[in-house]
């Protein structure tokens, strides 16, 4: 398609072929939509995360549907980062989409072996990273919970890269805003605006949790207003683009994201029921912009300020 670029999001001097990213685990490593989405459409596939080593991810089940949503415990299942290099980077380069790893770990090192690795892998545009993971080292508590250990592992990452540098924020945190301060701090180019809140189902017969974890991460139509109010916040709160995630199944959801203040959005499990779904948003933001004689993106903001 051609690029507009008062409609593509851009990072250090770098910019997506448009706005709307596809969000990581629920796109998988891009192959297996082909044929199904149109990739010029798709500004920014956001991979499944990465880590070091393999990772066969939690017992099933690990989806199970809730009313306006749906419950996943994946666990960060993925093929590992050799496999991911050898496997699936070939056809990540043939796509016109920027590629953006997905990064994850149990420690602040195996976030540091990743970058470092692909560090010298053609065709990568960025690094989005998942603070949602567990940290082995400060007794299993989520990274994105403690502003220090955000700014921490940001920094260290920061040192190790000069790509575009994405944290993604935990919803399921006192003051979304202070983490995304952090994140600022540590040197992020920007925000990915919000992962999965914690949730739960519980089965009438077995008296039990439903999923084996016993919770999981809730996304779908249901958790928009909190994504929207913490795009809302955050995006006032620091001086780095922030890009929406969260209950984005029609292109009026992402409208809402860019007027909460998103300079982006990512399209997450909505694409499970309509693959071709980053591409409808696409083109209903833009015939939107056209019929409100929006120019950018940037005045989607001054309309919401």
């Amino acid at each position: 398609m051609d690029i507009n670029p008062a409609f593509s999001f851009t990072l250090k001097g770098q910019a997506w072929p448009g706005f709307v990213g596809v969000a990581s685990g629920t796109f998988g490593y891009a192959k297996e939509y082909d044929g199904l989405s149109d990739f010029t459409k798709i500004g920014a596939v956001f991979t499944k995360a990465i880590t070091p080593e393999p990772r066969l991810g939690n017992p099933p089940p690990r989806i199970v549907e809730t009313p306006g949503g749906m419950l996943n415990s994946i666990g960060l299942a993925n093929v590992g980062l050799e496999d991911f290099i050898r496997d699936k980077m070939d056809f990540l380069r043939r796509i016109p989409s920027a590629v953006v790893v997905n990064v994850a770990g149990a420690l602040e090192e195996d976030y540091e072996k990743v970058v470092d690795r692909l560090e010298g892998v053609e065709g990568i545009w960025g690094y989005e990273i998942n603070i949602s993971c567990p940290n082995v080292r400060h007794g299993g508590m989520s990274l994105g919970t403690d502003p220090r250990l955000v700014e921490q592992i940001t920094a260290r990452l920061r040192g190790r890269t000069t790509k575009p540098l994405i944290v993604k924020l935990s919803p399921n945190v006192t003051d979304i805003g202070d983490t995304a301060s952090a994140a600022q701090n540590g040197g992020a180019d920007a925000v990915s605006c919000i992962n999965t809140l914690v949730g739960m189902l519980i089965d009438l017969k077995t008296k039990r949790p439903v999923l084996p974890l016993n919770t999981g991460g809730l996304s779908g139509p249901a958790i928009l207003p909190v994504a929207l109010a913490a795009v809302w916040k955050v995006s006032r709160r620091v001086k780095i683009p922030v890009i929406g995630i969260g209950g984005i199944t029609r292109w009026e959801d992402a409208v809402q994201h860019l007027l909460a203040g998103a300079s982006a959005v990512q399209v997450g499990s909505g694409s499970f029921a309509n693959p071709r779904l980053a591409e409808e948003v696409h083109e209903g933001v833009l015939e939107y912009a056209r019929s409100n004689q929006l120019k950018s993106l940037a005045d989607f903001h001054a309309m919401a300020d």
